[in-house]
């Protein structure tokens, strides 16, 4: 099943799902080493160009993201009434996080006017260039939203593994592609 039922979730959301979340976690440990890089280590260079690249890979995942979840049913959420507003508001917290870490890691690299190269299959252009000491507060804005970001991310592992260990419900197995727990 591709799609999402009132019950589950489709094979699409549940790889965009795990691919964002293998991305962010990858990027934040490459993005904490490279803080370590000295100028003459063999990474110093190729750490930021995975880094960039991989951070435009996300982007796009993102964006196809928010499109299949405005296009496509949404499961049915479970648990109390306070959880579910919860949920709903850590997702769009999750969301706001990214694109936030993702913009602000655009406005790093390209504020000199350089273009991004993604695996040198293409570039993408610096599209806001030259403002004031916009690398060092985007760079700031950067950090300190992928440490938010991630410990946030942190927080809705939590709560997934309550759902499963302490309601007993379908909320984590959904994840996975079942629909009922056994």
């Amino acid at each position: 099943m591709l799609r999402n039922t009132q019950t589950g979730y489709g094979f699409i959301t549940i790889v965009i799902h795990w691919l964002t979340a293998l991305i962010v976690i990858g990027l934040f440990a490459l993005g904490w080493w490279m803080l370590t890089l000295t100028y003459y280590d063999e990474w110093y260079r190729l750490g930021p160009w995975w880094h960039k690249s991989f951070g435009i890979v996300l982007l796009i995942v993102t964006i196809l993201r928010v499109a299949w979840t405005l296009l496509n049913t949404k499961p049915k959420p479970l648990g109390s009434k306070f959880e579910r507003i919860g949920a709903k508001a850590g997702h769009l917290l999750l969301y706001l996080l990214l694109f936030t870490v993702m913009i602000s890691g655009f406005l790093i690299s390209t504020a000199d006017g350089s273009s991004i190269s993604v695996f040198d299959w293409f570039s993408v252009p610096a599209v806001i260039t030259n403002l004031p000491e916009q690398a060092d507060i985007a760079g700031e804005v950067h950090w300190y939203s992928a440490l938010a970001l991630v410990i946030l991310a942190g927080g809705h592992t939590l709560a997934a593994l309550k759902h499963h260990f302490i309601n007993k419900d379908s909320t984590l197995i959904r994840m996975f592609g079942k629909t009922k727990r056994k």
